[in-house]
């Protein structure tokens, strides 16, 4: 079983900043919200401000910096001075200092370049954020990976130089996560010096939880015999395991979904089930 301390992060990326939606969130037991520097066209910072300034002290919130605006489109980008504008203008537009800022997608600026060239670049970045927190701008920093094979080859590329620990990684989690992204995951969180506890997983249902591949999957195997829950339960619960994370940014704007998320985390999970399914992935992916 969980611990007490709610696990489920309401994710920013696909719910809308409804005022509303922040007091369900609140009404269920979610205490801490996740959302970026780009989301909603760049505006997700002053929308939140300006709907919900007096709810956001409820909550532990963190954002994310690694994407811009750049001729009409949206660019990624690790360069350490728009970095270091956009922390700055995070906890302005959002009118409180956020308790983690992620350094967002860095596998994006990491790609296509050698292994010396992206880990410098990644460490440069690093140190950014680490710099935000000595200077007060964020209480915390960390890393948020959609792919973190890139992330590891960077840091494999010079494997005795020690790299800047983020106090958090947040990764992919759940049932769609393809067996090399969750090692990758893993090693990444390992050569990082992540604790298990610092571990946090995202999009545990793949974008959708209405998706109909979810009502194929009997997610029920998952859980311990006793336990019972409904399958969109038992495929959140799975995704703490899968890797082991302590909580998931969700996106979600209903209530009834919320609170049915909030009460599959004390349901308890067959770790051998588990392991079987990775060693299965294992084997897919070795044949593919």
């Amino acid at each position: 079983m969980r611990g007490t301390d709610p696990g489920t992060i309401l994710g920013l990326y696909r719910s809308d900043h409804r005022r509303q939606v922040l007091e369900h969130a609140l009404t269920v037991g979610i205490r801490s919200l996740d959302t970026s520097y780009n989301y909603r066209e760049f505006n997700s910072h002053r929308i939140l401000s300006s709907a919900a300034s007096d709810l956001l002290p409820m909550f532990s919130v963190s954002t994310k910096v690694g994407f811009f605006r750049e001729s009409g489109r949206v660019a990624h980008s690790l360069a350490p001075g728009r970095l270091r504008r956009a922390v700055e203008e995070s906890v302005i537009d959002l009118g409180r200092t956020p308790d983690v800022i992620f350094l967002h997608n860095p596998e994006k600026s990491l790609v296509g370049i050698g292994p010396t060239h992206a880990r410098d670049r990644l460490d440069a970045a690093c140190a950014v954020l680490n710099e935000a927190v000595t200077a007060g701008l964020c209480a915390s920093w960390g890393i948020s990976s959609w792919d973190a094979g890139p992330l590891i080859q960077a840091l494999d590329g010079d494997p005795f130089a020690k790299a800047l620990t983020p106090e958090v990684l947040m990764v992919r989690a759940g049932l769609t996560v393809p067996s090399d992204q969750l090692d990758a995951s893993e090693r990444t969180a390992e050569r990082l010096g992540i604790p298990p506890n610092r571990l946090w997983g995202m999009s545990p249902f793949g974008g959708d939880a209405a998706r109909d591949v979810w009502k194929k999957i009997k997610a029920a195997t998952f859980l311990c015999q006793d336990e019972q829950g409904s399958n969109v339960q038992a495929v959140f619960r799975a995704s703490y395991e899968l890797p082991k994370v302590t909580r998931i940014s969700v996106s979600s704007g209903r209530i009834d979904h919320l609170r049915e998320l909030v009460a599959a985390e004390s349901l308890k999970v067959d770790l051998d089930q588990i392991a079987r399914y990775r060693q299965l992935l294992r084997e897919k992916k070795s044949h593919s």
